[in-house]
C-alpha cells in the first residue's frame, strides 16, 4: 500500500509539479487532491482511448466469418459503466473515495489481464468479459470529477471539475501512442501488449489514489440520508443539469462512433479517420483549461447553452458536406460542445444536493447519462448502416435544441422568481 509520502514524491515529477503550480495560481488552496485526480483521469482516459482503437479490431480477429459482433465488446464496456455506476457511488459513500477508486482500479487491472488471456486463448467471450470489467472500472473513474468537487469549497468547484477533466488531454497523446507501440509487443499475440499496458495504467491509478485526502461523510450524514429523490429530481436545476450531461454526451457518442464508418463509406483511409478522432479527443479535454473560468465569469447556464449551440453547429457542418475538413471540424466542434455541456451539467448538479445526498444524486445522474451513451453507441452503427449519415446528424439537432431551451428556461425561471443566476 502506498503511503501518504506519495504526493510529496510525485510533486517532483514535471507534469505533477506543473499541475500543482497552475492550480495554486488559479486559487485552488490545497491542490494535491485535484492534481492526483487529474493525473488519474489522464491514465484512465488513456486506457479508454486504447480500447476504442484496439478492441473492435481484436474482436474482428477473434470472430469467425461473421464479423457482425466485432463492436459488441465496446457495447459491453458502456453496459459495465451503466450497471456499476450506482453501486460504485453508494460503495464510496460508505468506504470513502480512496477505497472506492482502489476497487475501480483493481477492476481495470483485471480487465487488462482477462483481455490478455482472451488473446492468448483466442476467446471472443473472454474479450467481452474483459471489456465488461473495463466498464466497471470506468464507472468508478468517472467519479474523479465529483471527488474534486467534494474536496473543494463551493466557489471553486467549477474550476476543480474542469481541471480534473483537463487530465484527459494526456489521453489524446499517451493512449494512441502507447497502443501503436505495444500492439506487436507480444507477437504473435497481436493486441495483447496493448492490454498489458492498460493493466499497467490501471495499476498506476491504484497507486496514485492512495494519496487522496478527501474527508468522508460523517456518521450522522450517512445515517441522515437527506431528502427523498422524488424531491431532489423535481428541482429545475437538477432537470437542466441532467439534460445537459445526458444529451450532450449522447450526441457526442452518436456522432463520434459513426464518424469512422461514414468516412470509410466516403472513401477515406484509416489514417484520415484516426486523425479526425484524435482531434476530437483533444477538443474534448483541452478546453478544460478555461471552462471553469468561463463558468465562474459568466455563470453555468450560458456555458451550457453555448455548448448546445456548438454541438448543433457540429451537425450542421456534417450536413454541409462530406469532405475531410467537414469531418475534422465537426468532430472538433462536438468535442468542444461536449466539454461545455458535460462540465457545465456536472457543475450545476453539485448545487442541487447536500453532502448526505451526494451518493444517490450523483449515482442517478451518471446512471442516466451512461444509459444514454450505451444506447447511442449501440445505435450509431445501426443508423449509419441503415438510414445513413444525414439521419445521424439530423437526430442530434432536436436533442441539443432541448438542452438549449432547458438552459434558457432555467435562466428565465431564476429571473422571474428573483433568484440569482447560478455561477456555482
Amino acid at each position: 500500500m502506498v503511503t501518504s509520502g506519495l504526493p510529496a514524491r510525485m510533486a517532483h515529477l514535471p507534469l505533477a509539479a506543473a499541475l500543482m503550480r497552475s492550480m495554486s495560481f488559479i486559487g485552488i488552496p490545497n491542490p494535491r487532491n485535484v492534481t492526483l485526480l487529474a493525473i488519474c483521469q489522464g491514465f484512465f482516459m488513456s486506457v479508454q482511448s486504447m480500447a476504442i482503437a484496439t478492441t473492435p479490431l481484436a474482436g474482428h480477429a477473434l470472430l469467425g466469418v461473421d464479423k457482425t459482433l466485432a463492436t459488441f465488446p465496446l457495447f459491453m464496456t458502456h453496459a459495465g459503466v451503466m450497471l456499476t455506476t450506482v453501486p460504485a457511488s453508494f460503495l464510496m459513500a460508505w468506504i470513502g473515495r480512496r477505497g472506492g477508486f482502489t476497487v475501480g482500479a483493481l477492476c481495470g487491472v483485471a480487465s487488462g489481464a482477462i483481455s490478455v488471456a482472451a488473446i492468448y486463448l483466442q476467446s471472443f467471450p473472454l474479450l467481452c468479459l474483459g471489456a465488461l470489467f473495463q466498464g466497471m472500472a470506468g464507472a468508478f473513474a468517472w467519479y474523479f470529477r465529483f471527488a474534486a468537487a467534494d474536496a473543494t469549497e463551493p466557489g471553486l468547484r467549477a474550476k476543480a471539475i474542469s481541471l480534473v477533466m483537463l487530465g484527459g488531454v494526456i489521453a489524446g497523446f499517451l493512449g494512441p501512442q502507447t497502443a501503436k507501440w505495444a500492439v506487436h509487443w507480444l507477437d504473435p499475440l497481436v493486441f495483447a501488449g496493448v492490454y498489458v499496458m492498460a493493466a499497467v495504467f490501471s495499476l498506476l491509478v491504484m497507486l496514485l489514489v492512495q494519496g487522496l485526502r478527501i474527508p468522508p461523510l460523517s456518521a450522522a450524514e450517512k445515517a441522515e440520508g437527506g431528502r427523498p429523490m422524488g424531491v431532489i429530481v423535481r428541482q429545475p436545476a437538477y432537470v437542466v443539469a441532467l439534460a445537459s450531461s445526458m444529451f450532450g454526451y449522447g450526441v457526442m457518442t452518436l456522432v463520434m462512433s459513426a464518424t469512422p464508418l461514414a468516412m470509410l463509406a466516403c472513401g477515406f483511409e484509416f489514417n484520415d479517420s484516426a486523425t479526425v478522432i484524435q482531434a476530437h479527443v483533444i477538443a474534448m479535454f483541452l478546453p478544460s483549461f478555461f471552462t471553469g473560468h468561463l463558468i465562474t465569469r459568466f455563470g453555468v447556464l450560458p456555458v451550457i447553452a453555448s455548448g448546445a449551440l456548438i454541438q448543433m453547429l457540429c451537425a450542421i457542418t456534417n450536413l454541409a458536406g462530406i469532405g475531410f475538413w467537414n469531418f475534422f471540424l465537426a468532430n472538433a466542434l462536438v468535442g468542444l460542445g461536449w466539454n461545455f455541456t458535460f462540465v457545465g451539467g456536472t457543475t450545476l448538479l453539485t448545487a442541487t444536493y447536500a453532502p448526505a445526498e451526494r451518493a444517490k444524486v450523483q449515482a442517478s445522474h451518471d446512471f442516466a447519462v451512461y444509459a444514454v451513451t450505451a444506447t447511442a453507441a449501440g445505435m450509431s452503427g445501426i443508423l449509419q448502416a441503415n438510414v445513413g449519415w444525414t439521419v445521424v446528424n439530423v437526430a442530434a439537432l432536436p436533442l441539443m435544441a432541448t438542452v438549449l431551451l432547458a438552459a434558457l428556461w432555467l435562466r428565465r425561471h431564476q429571473s422571474s422568481s428573483g433568484g440569482r443566476a447560478l455561477r456555482v
